[in-house]
């Protein structure tokens, strides 16, 4: 984990700071986001606290998704979901599974 502060600033220059702790991956990709966006990482978080106040609340949702499990799938849902997964595998439809895994990284950023 990398310690992370950020000195917000407003407009009337009084000045408060704000101390995180994110892994260095995560700081290094939302700012490479933020920086093609050209917004310092003090402006989003000043604009993320206003929007907490303005809502009163977290301005997006925060859910884990529904996911099936095995007790939510009757016997011929998950047979068939088993085997077009086999047939995709013997046509060779199927996807390297360092792949699979950047695609689910890609997914999750």
């Amino acid at each position: 984990m990398l310690s992370y502060c950020v000195k917000v600033i407003n407009m009337a220059n009084k000045s408060a700071n704000v101390s995180v702790r994110v892994s260095p991956e995560i700081k290094q990709q939302a700012e490479a986001v933020l920086e093609q966006l050209g917004i310092p990482v003090s402006v989003l978080i000043d604009t993320l606290y206003r929007q907490i106040i303005y809502t009163g609340g977290v301005p997006y949702p925060l859910t884990v998704p529904k996911l099936p499990t095995l007790d939510a799938i009757n016997k011929a849902d998950f047979d068939s979901m088993m085997e077009k997964g086999y047939n995709q595998a013997i046509a060779g439809e199927g996807v390297e599974l360092d792949a699979a895994f950047d695609g689910l990284r890609k997914e999750t950023t």
